[in-house]
């Protein structure tokens, strides 16, 4: 049996009971939770606070909104993580800027286009850490879609080895997660202005990590 196949709901089932025990606190700067827009939301994070963001999901994610999609790698790893989110309740746009890109744009804008949300990690699936591609960027400058960032604090925790230093956070420990003012991405007329308004955005997510 393909390992596709019995990962998703054996990692879902040990992510739900881990969950269970997690203290999460949330402070909602944008509002969204009291008074969710009308306008489609990118929900930003780094890669390596994907277990927390998805924790605090289950519990916060406005009944209300239509829906959010998790934009993953057309790998195999990716193809696991579509599963595991969707055992929470998330749909899935598969793509990255080497496999798949012009498609899963295509999706992304399609899917904000209908006023539904994407939650992106823009330094995944490969890196580097804490650097911002210009996909973000793009898919806001042709729809109405603000950023909405997400900054998130761990107790105590676990950091792999790997190239993002993904954490986990260890059960009965507490998370802390801010909503960040929405940020809307103006016009750029040249290269220039793109990449300020790029480096503007990347600094206001790393300014907490």
């Amino acid at each position: 049996m393909k390992r596709e196949n019995v990962l998703p709901p054996v990692l879902a089932f040990l992510l739900r009971l881990l969950f269970l025990t997690l203290r999460i606190r949330v402070d909602d700067r944008s509002g969204i939770l009291k008074n969710p827009p009308a306008f489609p939301l990118i929900y930003t994070f780094w890669h390596n606070r994907i277990l927390a963001v998805a924790a605090a999901f289950r519990i916060y994610y406005p009944p209300s909104r239509k829906g959010v999609s998790v934009l993953t790698s057309p790998s195999r790893d990716g193809e696991i993580l579509a599963a595991v989110v969707a055992a929470f309740g998330m749909g899935a746009v598969r793509g990255s800027s080497s496999r798949r890109g012009s498609r899963a744009l295509f999706e992304c804008l399609e899917h904000l286009r209908h006023g539904a949300d994407l939650a992106i990690t823009p330094d995944g699936p490969r890196g580097p850490r804490y650097h911002l591609g210009p996909g973000l960027l793009l898919l806001c400058q042709q729809t109405d879609a603000r950023i909405q960032p997400i900054h998130v604090r761990f107790g105590r925790c676990l950091r792999l080895k790997t190239w993002d230093q993904f954490t986990i956070p260890l059960p009965f420990s507490q998370i802390e997660i801010t909503l960040a003012p929405y940020e809307t991405i103006r016009a750029t007329a040249s290269d220039e202005d793109f990449e300020a308004e790029r480096a503007r955005i990347e600094t206001l997510l790393k300014d907490q990590t």
